[in-house]
C-alpha cells in the first residue's frame, strides 16, 4: 500500500501543478455580498470587452483555485490549465459561478472544498467592487490622496475586513521562498503571538505569509478562539506567483501594489517583518518613507525585524543598507530581535498597547488609521517601464522620505520583472532595466540584491537570470 506522506513545507503541502492536471466542471451558488450584484455587475465579469475584466477574473480565480501548489512561474497555473475559465451568470435570486476545465486539487469528491470557495467568491467580489470604485465615475476622486484613502477604505470595508474592538492585528512581511529554520521561526512567532490574542495579516501566500497564520491557528485554538482573522491582502499582478496559502479565511485582492501596501499600513496595529527578498526589502522601505515624514513622527507603530539566529547576518545587511541610505532617523523606528520568539510577541503586545492609548487619546479609530499620513506620491501606481526605472533618483542630499520612495520603487521594479507577467514580458524584450544613482547607494543596493540571489530569496522558475543592471 503507497500511503502518500503529508508534510509542512515553508511552502504548502500540496503537490507540484505537474502532478495535479486532472480538471473538474462545476457551477457554484455564492452566498453573502454576490447574492445582489447587478446585471451591468455580472456583465463586468462575463464580457472580455465590458472593461477587460474576464482576463482578470480568469487569472484570480486560477490562482486561487491551484492554491498551495509548489510554482514560482507567475505562468505555471495558465500554462497547466490552458482550457480553464470562468464563467458568471446572472440568475433570479443571485448568480451562478461556472468553472469549465478547473484545477481538480481544489475539490474532494467532486466537491469544491469550502474554504477554496470562500476565496473564490472573494475573488468575484473585489473584481467587481474594483470596477465600480476605479470607473470613470470616481476618476476626480483618485486624483487625491484623501480620495485614495477613502477608496482603500471603502475596499477593505466591503471586503468585511474592518473590525471594530481592540487593536490586535499584526500584519507581517517576509519572503515567500525562505528555509525551513526560518519558516519553522516565523510558526513559532505566530504562535506566540497567537497565545496573546493577536489575529494575523500577511500577503497572503507561502513561507513567511504562511508560517505566522500557522502558529496562530495552533495557539488560538489552546486559547479556544472563535473568530480568529488570518487576512491576506494582494493585488493581480502577483497572486499568480503568490496564491492563497489555505489558512487564509479573509482574503482581499487591492487592486495594485500601492493601494496594497497602504491596506497593510492603515489595517495594522503592529508589523513584524520577517526574511525577505526584494518584495520585502520595498515593503520596509515604503513603511519607513511613511513614518520619515514629519507629520507622522509620534505615530506609534510598533516595527519588528525578527529571524532565527540564522537570520542575523540578513538583518545586519538590511540594517546597514537602511543606515547608509536613510540614515540613522530611519534606523531608529525599527527594533531588530533575532532568535526569542516569545520576546518578539511579547514586544509587539507593549507596542500595540501603545497604538491604542494613542488613538484613544486623540479619538482615533481601532480599524483604520486615518491619522497616518501618506503623501500623493506614495498612493500612485508606479509602472516599472525601462524609461520610469531609469529615471529614479537615487541620489544622497534628498529628503531621506523622498530617497525612501524612489528605493522603494526600484525594488518594485525589480519585482515585476522577476515574477509578474507583464514585468518579465518587458524584460525579454528589452533586456534589463537600467538603474542610475550615487555610486555608494548604487554599490550597497547591487551589494544587497546580489547577497538576496547568493541566499536564493529571489527565487523563480528556472535558472535565476538579474532582471536589472546597475548604472554608477
Amino acid at each position: 500500500m503507497n500511503d502518500k506522506k503529508i508534510e509542512d513545507s515553508a511552502t504548502d503541502p500540496l503537490p507540484t501543478l505537474e502532478e495535479a492536471l486532472t480538471t473538474v466542471n462545476a457551477s457554484l451558488y455564492p452566498k453573502g455580498h454576490l447574492d445582489i450584484l447587478s446585471r451591468e455587475e455580472v456583465a463586468r465579469l462575463r464580457d472580455a470587452s465590458a472593461g477587460g475584466m474576464h482576463g482578470l477574473l480568469r487569472n484570480c480565480a486560477l490562482a486561487v483555485l491551484t492554491s498551495g501548489a509548489h510554482s514560482d512561474d507567475p505562468n505555471a497555473a495558465a500554462n497547466a490549465y490552458p482550457d480553464f475559465d470562468i464563467q458568471v451568470h446572472q440568475q433570479d435570486r443571485g448568480i451562478r459561478i461556472d468553472l469549465i476545465n478547473a484545477p481538480g486539487m481544489a475539490f474532494v469528491d467532486g466537491r469544491i472544498i469550502r474554504g477554496i470557495a470562500d476565496l473564490l467568491f472573494a475573488v468575484v467580489r473585489d473584481l467587481v467592487y474594483t470596477a465600480i470604485e476605479m470607473g470613470p465615475e470616481y476618476s476626480q476622486e483618485l486624483e487625491t490622496s484623501a480620495g485614495i484613502t477613502d477608496n482603500v477604505f471603502r475596499l477593505l470595508r466591503n471586503a468585511r475586513v474592518l473590525k471594530p474592538g481592540d487593536p490586535n492585528l499584526v500584519v507581517c512581511w517576509g519572503g515567500h521562498s525562505i528555509g525551513r529554520e526560518e519558516y519553522e521561526y516565523t510558526k513559532q512567532v505566530g504562535y506566540e503571538l497567537g497565545l496573546r490574542a493577536m489575529d494575523i495579516c500577511t500577503g497572503c501566500g507561502p513561507g513567511a505569509m504562511k508560517g505566522p497564520m500557522k502558529g496562530a491557528t495552533i495557539a488560538h485554538a489552546k486559547q479556544r478562539r472563535g473568530s480568529s482573522r488570518y487576512i491576506g491582502l494582494t493585488e493581480p499582478g502577483i497572486i499568480a506567483a503568490e496564491s492563497p496559502n489555505p489558512i487564509v479565511n479573509h482574503l482581499v485582492i487591492m487592486p495594485d501594489i500601492e493601494k496594497r501596501l497602504e491596506g497593510f499600513v492603515r489595517m495594522a496595529h503592529g508589523i513584524i517583518v520577517f526574511p525577505g527578498g526584494v518584495g520585502t526589502a520595498e515593503e520596509i522601505l515604503y513603511l519607513l518613507g511613511v513614518l520619515l515624514r514629519e507629520e507622522n513622527r509620534k505615530l506609534p507603530m510598533p516595527l519588528i525585524l525578527a529571524g532565527p539566529k540564522s537570520a542575523a547576518a540578513y538583518f545586519e545587511q538590511i540594517d546597514r543598507f537602511i543606515r547608509m541610505t536613510l540614515g540613522e532617523d530611519a534606523a531608529s523606528r525599527y527594533e531588530i530581535i533575532v532568535g526569542q520568539p516569545d520576546l518578539v510577541a511579547r514586544t509587539m503586545v507593549k507596542g500595540v498597547r501603545a497604538v491604542r492609548e494613542y488613538r484613544i487619546a486623540n479619538r482615533d479609530s481601532f480599524f483604520f488609521n486615518w491619522a497616518m499620513e501618506i503623501p500623493y506620491e506614495f498612493q500612485v501606481p508606479f509602472d516599472p517601464t525601462h524609461e520610469a526605472m531609469a529615471g529614479l533618483q537615487l541620489h544622497k542630499g534628498r529628503a531621506p522620505q523622498d530617497l525612501a520612495a524612489d528605493l522603494r520603487r526600484a525594488f518594485s521594479g525589480i519585482v515585476a520583472g522577476n515574477v509578474k507577467e507583464q514585468g518579465v514580458r518587458r524584460i525579454k524584450e528589452h533586456g534589463p532595466f537600467e538603474i542610475h544613482g550615487d555610486p555608494d547607494i548604487m554599490e550597497a543596493m547591487d551589494h544587497l540584491l546580489r547577497a538576496f540571489v547568493d541566499q536564493r530569496r529571489m527565487k523563480i522558475s528556472g535558472e535565476y537570470q538579474p532582471c536589472y543592471r546597475v548604472v554608477r
